[in-house]
Formats: structure tokens, C-alpha cells, sequence
């Protein structure tokens, strides 16, 4: 009786693999962060935009590639620089350091200067769109462009064209950017290896810029673009700006669509900022967020930014455990607890829950393999450069052996984690940890919270070392807020490369 089920099963498995189904499709189940009885921020306050006054064109205008966005807008705002002025400088060094960084798939030079030739046109006739007008971004190369190429970062995509313009793409185009360049990825959003090389840290050639949004954070870090935009759905936006020493923005799941990027876990992925500050990641995550129709997974909250939130009553955990274990880096971590105690915050001890969140991981796993089936069952894995043990090719094969029950299962102790973690956040605005303390990377990212990865000082080898804020669910403001405060008593994020001498 069993086995002639079985049998049945097996023919519904080969009938529904008859139907073809993209990347772009996902399933009928949606994962919400929100747990019942969560209070949400739901009044709408307008938002004030940080805007910069008083700033100078150097006298060597190259220097202007490190400036943040803060003072470029104020810089193209007063007509004392033109994006077209900004975007070819972007482009020459895009030119000049990508190909020694490998971290650029598609130099998008003609539609840049279409573009920054319009916003000069737009902002000399007094229609300024707003911050982000005229400045020139890089994508992570998941997100599609129209009629522009979206590899994925791997070879049996190297060459596809996906002829939609993805929701991020399209609201910062209306808000007057100009994209300069599709970035690399590690193939398929794993790690910086990619089909045609290895993503390099700009600090330090001989190591790579760590990923899956290994070009956005390089080229960020190198000077290259003004901004960029990452995905993470575990470590990609925080691991590469941790390396890279930039500032990056994980938002919290179900804010900013995912319409037009690639689909790898569809309860995981997210899409945020990476910045040389905070308040660049502010500018640019008020510009992507929100729904669209298009991702049913958004939801229609608020991001009401006020840099002059008064921080006298906030209360920010330090997650206790990880801080205290023996670690590289641990002096700098330190270094930030007491450059936060000298604002006057009140820190409080922390403790994530206390679940098998390791055990959590195949989920996305099994979302991923998925997502990958066809490449998986017609071979076209075997064009991916990685073929180790746990690269994609062996993971999604791997993950046809997850039964569909312990799915479910995992996904219920998911909710536990979620039940836990909620109750664990009250009484705190923000907590800080060490950015791969303990499991705090995998566990957030499973409940879906925002986090912010700064940089918090240099290592023994002159490479980058960072601290994160993990906020409550749809919090970003705040969090983003308590990370400029940090950002206000250190100059960290104001320090970049010296690519002359590095490569």
C-alpha cells in the first residue's frame, strides 16, 4: 500500500516538472516576520532627509569619488558640479580599477550619460528630484535591467538578457540616479567567486571582498559609484561591507520588493543599501522602499528618519555572550561599547534565544534548490566555476533529500524563534553584536530583522573590522539613527583605500 503511493507520488512529481517554471515565480506561501499582537509603527511623520551645507569642490576633483552622498547632492543641488562631470569621473575609475578589482560585469556607460545628461537638464530648469539626482550607483547583477545584461554572476546566465527593469532599478531612476555599472556577485549569491574571476577587497588585493554582494561593497569601498545596492538572504549585505569597511543597510524582511532580482530563498531574500555612511543608506533605502503590487510580501509601513532622535532614553543591548568569548578584533568591538557609552546610552546585557538556529539553515537549502531545479536537472550546474563540496551544485542536489515534512517542521520552529526573539527585543531599542558573533548572522535573518553592519576600526594587517546594530522588525529609522550616532564619535567610515598603492 505504501509503495504503490509512493509510485503515485513519483508520477505527480514527473507531471508537475513538465510545467516550466522561472526563477521569478515563487510559491503560494508567504513568510511575514510579524508575529501576533506585535505593536507596529504604523503614523507616517515626514522624514528628514540629511542634506549637507557648505561643501567645496576639492582641488583635486578626483577626490570627490570618496565623497558621500550627503555632499555630492549638495554639490550637484548648487550646480557647483555636474552629474555629467560625476558620472565620467565614476566611469574612468570604473574603468581603470574594476577590471584590477573584478568587480564589474556590465559598464553601463551609454545609458549613464543619457542619464546624467538629463538630470543636468532637469536640475538646471529647477526641477531637482531630490538627493539621489544625478548620482551615479552600481547594482548587485540580480537585479534586472532592460536591455541590459543580468548574469547572476554565473556562467549559464553570462549572457542573458531579463527585459524588465527590477522595482529597485525603476524607483531610483525616478529618483533621478544614474547606474553606471552592473556589479559582480558570487554565482547565484554565494560567496565572491564569480564566472569570470574573484572579487578583490580594495584594502587588500590579496583577499577577496567576501560576498554574495562582493562588487557592490568593493566598488563602493574602491571609490567606483556613488552607492550600491546588495541582497542578503544570509551574510550577503553584511559580510562584504564588514570586509570592505563600507556601511550597509539589511532591511527588514518585506520591506523593499524583490520584483526583477533573482530569486534565491523566497522567505530569506532581502534588498537593501551599501553606503559609505549611514546617512547615505537613509537617503537611498527612502527611495526603494515600500510596496509596488508586485511583491505580495511588502508590507505598507512608515520609515520616519529623524537623525535628531534624542538618545537619551534609548536602551541598546550588547549581545553578552558573543562579546565576552576570545575573538580577532575583540579590542575595536570593545572600542565601540565605550564610544557608545560616551553618547550616554544605557547598555544592557543581551541573549539571542536559545533554539537549534544552526539546524534552521537547510531552509534555505531547500528554498534555493528550488529556485535552481532546472539548472540542476538539465546539468547546466556543471558550468558553475565553484564545484566544492558546498558549493551550489552539490547543495541543491543535496537538497532533494530534505523531506518536504521537515520543511514544515523547521519552518514551525522558525516560528518559536520568531515568538522568542520577540519577546527577547522588548525593553530594547537596538542591541549590538560582533558582526559574525555566534549565530546572531543567521539567526536575524531567519526572523527577518533590519540590521546595520558599520566600520569600527582596522586589523593588524591594515584591513577593515566592523560592529552591526540589529533593530526591531520594521525599524530601520531607529536603528539606522543609533548607527549614525556612532558613526557622529568615530571617522572610521570617512577612511578609504589607497587604490595607487594597493594595485
Amino acid at each position: 500500500m505504501m509503495l504503490d503511493n509512493v509510485r503515485k507520488n513519483l508520477s505527480r512529481f514527473r507531471e508537475l516538472r513538465r510545467v516550466s517554471l522561472q526563477n521569478s515565480v515563487p510559491p503560494a506561501l508567504f513568510f511575514n516576520p510579524v508575529i501576533p499582537g506585535m505593536d507596529l509603527l504604523k503614523d507616517r511623520k515626514p522624514s528628514k532627509m540629511p542634506e549637507a551645507s557648505g561643501i567645496q569642490v576639492p582641488s583635486n576633483f578626483e577626490e570627490l569619488a570618496f565623497y558621500p552622498v550627503t555632499e555630492l547632492a549638495q554639490l550637484i543641488k548648487s550646480r557647483k558640479i555636474t552629474s555629467t562631470e560625476l558620472t565620467q569621473l565614476y566611469i574612468e575609475r570604473l574603468k581603470k580599477f574594476g577590471p584590477r578589482l573584478e568587480c564589474v560585469i556590465t559598464l553601463t556607460e551609454e545609458l549613464a550619460l543619457a542619464q546624467a545628461k538629463q538630470a543636468d537638464k532637469e536640475i538646471a530648469s529647477g526641477r531637482y528630484r531630490g538627493p539621489l539626482h544625478g548620482i551615479p550607483w552600481g547594482a548587485k547583477d540580480l537585479l534586472s535591467t532592460k536591455g541590459i545584461k543580468t548574469t547572476w554572476g554565473a556562467m549559464p546566465y553570462k549572457d542573458r538578457i531579463i527585459d524588465v527593469d527590477a522595482t529597485v532599478v525603476k524607483r531610483l531612476e525616478e529618483a533621478g540616479a544614474v547606474l553606471v555599472a552592473k556589479l559582480t556577485m558570487g554565482a547565484l549569491a554565494w560567496g565572491d567567486v564569480w564566472f569570470d574571476g574573484k572579487t578583490k577587497n580594495p584594502w587588500n588585493p590579496e583577499q577577496g571582498s567576501s560576498g554574495s554582494s562582493a562588487g557592490p561593497a568593493a566598488a563602493t569601498a574602491a571609490g567606483l559609484v556613488g552607492f550600491s545596492i546588495g541582497t542578503e538572504t544570509w551574510g550577503s549585505i553584511v559580510s562584504p561591507s564588514a570586509r570592505c569597511g563600507v556601511t550597509g543597510l539589511r532591511p527588514t524582511f518585506g520591506r523593499v520588493s524583490r520584483y526583477g532580482a533573482m530569486a534565491l530563498s523566497w522567505s530569506m531574500d532581502k534588498i537593501g543599501p551599501i553606503c559609505r555612511s549611514v546617512e547615505d543608506c537613509s537617503l537611498v533605502f527612502n527611495a526603494i522602499y515600500g510596496p509596488d503590487g508586485k511583491d505580495f510580501t511588502v508590507v505598507n509601513l512608515p520609515f520616519n528618519w529623524d537623525p535628531s532622535l534624542d538618545l537619551k532614553d534609548i536602551r541598546i543591548g550588547y549581545l553578552k555572550k558573543a562579546f565576552a568569548r576570545k575573538y580577532r578584533n575583540k579590542k575595536n568591538d570593545e572600542a565601540s561599547l565605550e564610544a557608545l557609552r560616551s553618547l550616554g546610552v544605557e547598555l544592557v546585557p543581551f541573549d539571542l534565544p536559545e533554539l537549534p538556529v544552526n539546524a534552521l539553515s537547510f531552509i534555505l537549502n531547500a528554498e534555493a534548490a528550488a529556485a535552481f531545479d532546472e539548472l540542476t536537472r538539465s546539468n547546466r550546474d556543471d558550468l558553475l566555476v565553484r564545484q566544492i563540496k558546498q558549493a551550489w551544485p552539490n547543495t541543491f542536489r543535496q537538497a532533494r533529500l530534505i523531506p518536504a515534512v521537515e520543511y514544515i517542521q523547521a519552518n514551525r520552529v522558525r516560528t518559536l524563534l520568531m515568538e522568542e526573539m520577540a519577546q527577547k527585543m522588548k525593553g530594547i531599542d537596538v542591541y549590538i553584536a560582533p558582526s559574525f558573533g555566534g549565530n546572531n548572522l543567521l539567526l536575524t535573518n531567519l526572523t527577518g530583522h533590519p540590521a546595520v553592519v558599520v566600520p569600527n576600526g582596522f586589523d593588524e594587517k591594515g584591513s577593515p573590522t566592523s560592529i552591526s546594530f540589529i533593530g526591531n522588525l520594521f525599524e530601520e529609522a531607529k536603528t539606522l539613527r543609533i548607527a549614525k550616532a556612532f558613526q557622529d564619535v568615530t571617522d572610521f567610515h570617512r577612511k578609504h583605500p589607497d587604490l595607487k598603492k594597493n594595485f
